[in-house]
């Protein structure tokens, strides 16, 4: 999985039916460099653009290569390092880069290519997971809720139970009994890692350093607060770039402030998702990059109180890894045809089974 934060790629072996979770095997990470961050985000910025999902001009062609040779270079190096026989993996969840999310134009663009990855790699690879969602009129997103739901169902947490993936976006499945719902709640790191590039150079504000100093402009988290995203009811999805400083008018802040601020809007908007929730959650298990920022874990902590608010480490699952084990679940659903998507998380009519299977 290389997700919304753009960091790196994340891989992690599990052991699952695509219902119940038996086992969780060893994880792995491999960081982007500072130029392969560079053309990712060159493919982001020429994404917006696209009207055809399977186009791929200019700087599109060569971030797609990237994202499959990475990918593919990432598995070989893990179960390398692992001494894990390829004869012994089922199937490869393979997410892709998401360069465009419009699924009100029926439009989400992950580059990478699933069938190059499954020739090289000699592995069955899923991949494409969220076109069938998005053709049936849902939003595509969040996939993962399905996962959390499988995780958190036997959880010895105070049920309903909020689990809170915080990457560049952030997404919430509510998990209380029935099918999952679930939402994107607003910005999650993505305003905060580029805040902190475009001020310092720093890819991120590393255990919140610079926001634990800040201040908080509350009136600029209130005005953003006021779109009308935020006021809308699950389902909901979002593209990383839809609250981009062009858009949210963002002050002349000073770092700490702005991170302080940028976090605590991050904060907030996921406190605005409790009232349209079927109840208010008792315990929120905290996933992702933002699991390890200690300043924007307080801060969930004061805007969702009296609930908990835990990491997943804490509880013991993995912050890092959790998304990478969530698309390895969804292989194997996918090779099953297990529903993805329901209508509670992405609005789509009935459960839908979605991703294609690319044979070696």
């Amino acid at each position: 999985m290389s997700g919304t934060s753009l960091d790196g790629v994340d891989v992690a072996l599990i052991e699952t039916d695509g219902e119940r979770i038996a086992h969780f095997g060893p994880s792995g990470y491999r960081p982007y460099a500072d130029n392969e961050q560079a053309l990712l985000r060159q493919a982001l910025a020429q994404g917006v653009a696209l009207t055809d999902r399977a186009a791929r001009p200019g700087v599109l062609a060569e971030a797609d290569d990237f994202v499959t040779r990475v990918h593919a270079e990432t598995v070989e190096a893990f179960l390398d390092t692992e001494h894990i026989d390829k004869s012994d993996v089922a199937i490869i969840g393979f997410h892709g880069q998401t360069v465009l999310h419009r699924p009100g134009q029926r439009l989400t663009v992950q580059i990478g290519d699933g069938k190059a990855l499954a020739r090289r790699l000699g592995i069955p690879v899923a991949y494409d997971f969220r076109a069938a969602d998005v053709a049936a009129g849902g939003q595509g997103a969040p996939l993962v809720p399905a996962f959390h739901q499988a995780l958190a169902r036997d959880l010895k947490r105070a049920h309903p139970i909020a689990v809170l993936n915080v990457g560049g976006v952030a997404n919430v499945t509510f998990v209380d009994g029935g099918d999952p719902i679930a939402c994107d709640t607003g910005p999650g790191n993505a305003l905060i890692d580029d805040f902190m590039r475009a001020r310092t150079g720093a890819p991120l504000d590393r255990d919140g350093d610079q926001a634990a100093k800040g201040r908080v402009d509350e009136a600029f988290v209130a005005r953003v607060l006021a779109d009308g995203f935020f006021g809308l009811p699950y389902p909901k999805s979002l593209d990383r770039n839809a609250f981009a400083f062009a858009n949210i008018g963002l002050p002349d802040f000073s770092v700490a402030d702005g991170a302080a601020t940028l976090s605590a809007l991050t904060a907030a908007s996921v406190a605005r998702i409790v009232p349209h929730l079927p109840a208010p959650p008792r315990a929120w298990i905290v996933a992702g990059g933002g699991a390890r920022n200690p300043t924007l874990m307080r801060m969930l902590a004061e805007r969702l109180e009296p609930a908990t608010v835990e990491t997943a480490d804490a509880v013991g699952w993995s912050s890092q890894s959790i998304e990478a084990q969530a698309f390895a679940y969804l292989a194997v659903r996918c090779m099953r045809g297990l529903p993805l998507t329901f209508p509670a998380t992405t609005g789509v009519a009935r459960p839908l089974p979605g991703g294609i299977i690319a044979k070696p």
